[in-house]
This record gives structure tokens, sequence and C-alpha cells, in this order.
């Protein structure tokens, strides 16, 4: 089911929880949600829709991928960009790399 944005930043600045099996439909909600702003969004965490799990999902190269408890082991070519973010005003300098590589659960 596609969900409202959360735009609440105190909310947003709270850390997640680990995501267990039982939180498919979440995962499922943000696909759809995803889906429905496709054209100016290419990811989202489950904390953009209200749900401090950490779960994320994102297109990779024309596949949505689901993410549950994603960790960063490795990263390799930083390089400094703007983005926006469908939750926030604006768009903000960061830095991001061109290849990493991630440990996350797959309870699907």
């Amino acid at each position: 089911m596609i969900q409202p944005i959360m735009k609440d930043p105190i909310f947003l600045g709270r850390k997640s929880e680990p995501a267990t099996q039982a939180d498919l439909q979440v995962a499922q909600d943000l696909l759809d949600t995803l889906a429905a702003h496709r054209e100016g969004c290419v990811g989202m965490a489950a904390n953009m829709i209200g749900v401090r799990k950490r779960i994320i999902v994102f297109d990779n190269e024309g596949v949505d991928m689901v993410m549950f408890n994603p960790v960063i082991l490795k990263k390799e070519g930083p390089y400094d960009t703007e983005e926006g973010c469908l939750s926030l005003i604006g768009v903000r300098p960061t830095t991001r790399y061109q290849n990493i590589e991630v440990e996350y659960f797959d309870f699907t």
C-alpha cells in the first residue's frame, strides 16, 4: 500500500530498530511507495514512511531491491554530489561512493 511520506525531522533523525521477517509488509509498502514516486526517487528507507525499522528499497539498474538490516562492509571511490529527499525540502551536499559492499538479510 502506498504510504504518506514522513516529513518530521525529529522522527527521521531517530535510530531505527532491526527488522525481522514480521516486517515483510513494511517492505511491500516501501516498494509500493517507491513505485508511486518513481519520477523523483530511486530509493527509500522505512523511516520515510513512518516506520523505524532498518529496511531500504531502491532501484538497482531497473530492478527494485529490498534490504533488511543492511550494513556497509566496504566502500571505494568517494565522490561529492548533491541529492534531495522526499522527506526533506531542498538538496544537500553529500559524499557517495562508486562501489560499496553491503551485507543484508532477505526475508522474502
